[in-house]
């Protein structure tokens, strides 16, 4: 029974008439085939730049920081642009997974999955600036109040950089624990499809024996519940925690009250960028069209075009507070961004995150999905931009002329933050090779409301169960019951002629009570045959011959009655067709149905 009803003038998140068996299949596709040579081909590329930002690293830590372009007056610059880029990038994933899940979103379980996938990378990419900034990457354990031979050692909790470590630490605690939990269902799908021994093993530990009770699923929802409530208010304290780096200091152009939310807009408007572009590539790449569509991606863009427009409010709201305010350091920090020798990077921020989220505003440029793909990565340059104009223009001039200088990135600058957009593509391909790219169980909550098939009225209940499926071939009346069909069966296969023979037979066309068993199992149609080779035994051959006689479908053989005379149809499949055999078949279909169906 259907729930939930959607009002039909609202368009389907889920386009073409699928079934719960061919979302299966579209999902696991990418992992049970091979990968296609393009994947190669990028995990190639990601892999070299990533290598090669690797060895950026290692040289850094054995010369010193001194191979960045820092100076005595600018001593963040590159590294701790990066570090705020990859932290607000990280923000998508955890608001689409957690705020959009307690507002019951349902757009949200197309792109969740990528986009949780997305938040843990970033993170991890993050992680890497400040620890290699620190020079001495080996006692980074220090900033931990650990006890030592001199007694405890308590860091100064006053300091931002601190904060840092506990904020982001417990920001990728949660989102791991948040990823993962979603991933289990999903984890039980692929080990029950898997077919090599490996894969299975693999799969059965990372479903923690998943079985699909309803006291599981209950505990579920009740667990991502919980966890979204916890992972809410993460989403607006780690970037307002990353801003109190530049709000607590006292430069101009940095002690500003606005920085934490101004920074929350930021982060979640270069997040949804981000998750726009992999998107748009993953959508086409894995043919997944029904599931990622101009629906997905308009709302996608009208987040994007309402944070842009809070970060543009912030852009002028710091303009007018430092002329208002009358302090002239501050003034002049913001009246040096706009015309000064950086003026170039000021000028393209204002155009990436101010004019371009604009556009968005029509209606055919939101949904164009080619216009999207650039603005997105428009955004995500334009939102660097916006962290390295905050971090080197407020230090490069300070009080003091004398002390005035400029930052220029070195080759080591240049291949760290490079090597890490390698690196993150290295762990994206892997995940979107080896794990399941959409929520797929959380995808079929929403089909028999939010499919097209519901919507347009075409739908004739297809495969949510195997009696809806029957009903609906053999066009009996709604208020029949499942339990009247089975009556009916078998009081057909009673009355059929028994025969005697154990010949096998070799035109099945030609004997009619044969071909009224073959009917008992429910008609079918070529376009929903099923591959019967997963059935244990069941080789090419007894599936050829399955097929002449029109047993197509798992549905038919799991269709199969136990107490009918099954005799025809064992001598026509011959020697390997027992009566055994064909209920170790119908059992091994029934409980394919049942995984496909949750």
């Amino acid at each position: 029974m259907v729930m939930h009803k959607e009002a039909t003038i609202r368009e389907p998140l889920v386009l073409g008439h699928k079934t719960y068996h061919q979302v299966t299949e579209d999902v696991c596709k990418p992992i049970e085939g091979k990968a296609p040579k393009t994947w190669y081909i990028l995990f190639a590329i990601a892999a070299i730049i990533g290598v090669y930002g690797i060895g950026c690293i290692l040289y850094l830590l054995g010369t010193g920081i001194g191979t960045w372009g820092l100076n005595k007056t600018i001593n963040w610059a590159w590294d701790i642009t990066n570090f705020v880029w990859w932290v607000g990038i990280g923000h998508a994933g955890t608001l689409i997974s957690a705020v959009l899940l307690l507002f019951r979103q349902k757009w949200r379980m197309a792109i969740n999955r990528s986009a949780e996938a997305m938040t843990i990378f970033a993170v991890f990419m993050a992680g890497i600036f400040p620890l290699i900034h620190m020079g001495r990457i080996w006692v980074a354990y220090w900033v931990m109040p650990l006890p030592n031979q001199f007694g405890s050692l308590w860091p100064n909790f006053n300091s931002p950089l601190l904060w840092d470590v506990f904020a982001i630490s417990t920001y990728l605690s949660v989102s791991l624990v948040f990823w993962y939990i979603g991933l289990i269902p999903d984890f039980s799908t692929i080990r029950d499809r898997a077919k090599k021994p490996v894969a299975k093993k693999i799969y059965s530990m990372l479903s923690f024996g998943w079985s699909g009770r309803a006291k599981q699923w209950s505990r579920f929802e009740t667990v991502s519940l919980v966890l979204a409530g916890l992972a809410t208010p993460l989403v607006f304290s780690v970037h307002s925690i990353v801003s109190f780096d530049f709000a607590t200091s006292v430069i101009p152009g940095w002690h500003t009250t606005i920085f934490p939310p101004y920074f929350v807009a930021g982060a979640v408007f270069s997040g949804f960028a981000m998750v726009q572009t992999l998107m748009l590539v993953m959508r086409k790449a894995y043919n997944l069209e029904a599931y990622i569509h101009t629906k997905h991606i308009e709302y996608m863009n009208i987040v994007i075009m309402a944070t842009g427009s809070i970060v543009g409010t912030a852009y002028i709201t710091e303009l007018f507070i430092s002329w208002y305010s009358g302090v002239e350091y501050e003034s002049y920090a913001f009246f040096n961004r706009a015309t000064g020798p950086y003026w170039w990077a000021y000028a393209t921020m204002m155009t990436c995150n101010v004019l371009s989220p604009q556009l968005m505003w029509f209606k055919k440029l939101r949904t164009s999905l080619s216009f999207t793909f650039v603005i997105a990565i428009v955004v995500n340059i334009g939102m660097w931009f916006e962290r390295f104009v905050i971090i080197t223009t407020s230090l490069h001039r300070d009080y003091l002329p004398s002390s005035w200088s400029m930052f220029y990135p070195t080759h080591i600058d240049i291949g760290i933050f490079v090597g890490t957009i390698g690196l993150f593509f290295v762990f994206f391909l892997l995940f979107t090779r080896y794990f399941p790219v959409l929520a797929l169980n959380e995808v079929k909550t929403i089909l028999k409301s939010s499919g097209q098939s519901y919507k347009d009225g075409t739908a004739k209940t297809p495969a949510f169960s195997i009696e809806e499926q029957h009903l609906a071939d053999v066009k009996v009346k709604p208020s029949i019951t499942n339990e009247t069909i089975v009556s009916s069966v078998q009081e057909e296969t009673k009355t059929a002629p028994v025969q005697k023979a154990v010949d096998p037979i070799t035109d099945p066309v030609i004997d009619p009570a044969l071909a009224k068993i073959v009917t008992s199992l429910g008609s079918t149609d070529a376009t929903k045959k099923d591959d019967l080779k997963e059935l244990t035994g069941l080789d090419a051959a007894l599936e050829d011959k399955l097929n002449k006689i029109g047993i197509l479908t798992f549905s038919q053989i799991a269709n199969i009655n136990p107490t009918a005379d099954l005799g025809l149809l064992t001598a026509y499949l011959g020697n390997a067709g027992s009566q055994a055999n064909l209920l170790a078949w119908k059992l091994e279909a029934e409980e394919k149905l049942k995984n496909d169906n949750n």
